[in-house]
């Protein structure tokens, strides 16, 4: 999954892809490296921003001025691309549905705008449920968790999403789960996630992951960069590092900001898997 980030403010790239022709060029380059899904993005749910419920900094209308032209332009290009559009507001999921976008990529796991399941249920989308610990201005104020504490924390939220799709009447083979790195979890307890990322396949759907340039990886770096976390444009390697121990730990879908690396790491990961 290739991340197009339609926004002035990402962590990673805000403000390289605002422009609509821009965004699509990228996301069209993305699909010739080897992207089977892209996720377009135009609101950022970096930590400290206001995300979710009536103060959220970027609007429904906001939201999809900037996302469906971009939707649009790729579909005219690669008219068998296929889509996914990074929301949790249910007029723009209905919008990049009905303009041809296929999944529903949900950061809040539908507990920030709860009628947006019943829009995916409605329109036959496939969805991606994340665990999000608290709002993104509430994450550095999160107490730390033990791993066992952490790890039930994350089971059980995905399995609340998971049953408040079913219940909205989405089908169970169009749900994917997924962990939320960075969402909510403090710089170490990331770690104990991928570590144990595998017993979340007890919940019986596919795991997404999404490690790319995450700050967490930054921190691990400091000692290369002189004490500071490496910056966002530095983390590539780490994140395909990161991203190699997801696959071997159960991730089906991985999102990526940097397709090329990540395909070819994620060939050497599935031969590992099939030499079982």
């Amino acid at each position: 999954m290739g991340v197009v980030n339609i926004t002035p403010d990402s962590f990673s790239d805000g403000g390289f892809f605002l422009d609509a022709e821009k965004a699509v060029a990228h996301a069209l380059r993305l699909v010739d490296e080897g992207a089977d899904i892209l996720d377009l993005g135009a609101e950022s749910t970096r930590p400290g921003s206001h995300s979710g419920g009536a103060d959220a900094a970027v609007g429904a209308q906001e939201e999809q001025a900037r996302l469906l032209p971009v939707l649009n332009g790729i579909l005219k290009a690669r008219p068998h691309a296929v889509i996914s559009a990074d929301t949790y507001k249910a007029a723009t999921a209905r919008a990049a549905l009905e303009a041809g976008a296929e999944i529903v990529n949900d950061v809040s796991g539908f507990t920030w705008e709860p009628g947006l399941a019943a829009v995916c249920a409605e329109l036959g989308a496939g969805v991606v449920l994340m665990h999000t610990r608290g709002r993104p201005e509430e994450w550095r104020t999160q107490p730390q968790l033990e791993p066992d504490a952490l790890i039930a924390t994350v089971r059980n939220g995905l399995a609340a999403s998971l049953d408040a799709a079913l219940s909205a009447g989405i089908a169970k083979d169009r749900i994917v789960l997924d962990p939320g790195y960075g969402f909510g979890k403090k710089l170490d307890e990331n770690y104990a996630l991928l570590s144990r990322q595998s017993e979340f396949l007890a919940l019986g759907r596919p795991l997404l992951v999404g490690l790319s340039r995450k700050s967490f990886l930054g921190h691990t770096l400091a000692e290369i960069y002189g004490g500071t976390a490496a910056p966002a444009n530095a983390r590539e390697t780490a994140s395909v590092a990161a991203m190699t121990v997801a696959i071997l730990n159960g991730a089906s879908i991985v999102r990526v900001h940097e397709v090329k690396a990540a395909v070819e790491a994620a060939r050497v990961a599935d031969a590992v898997l099939r030499a079982g």
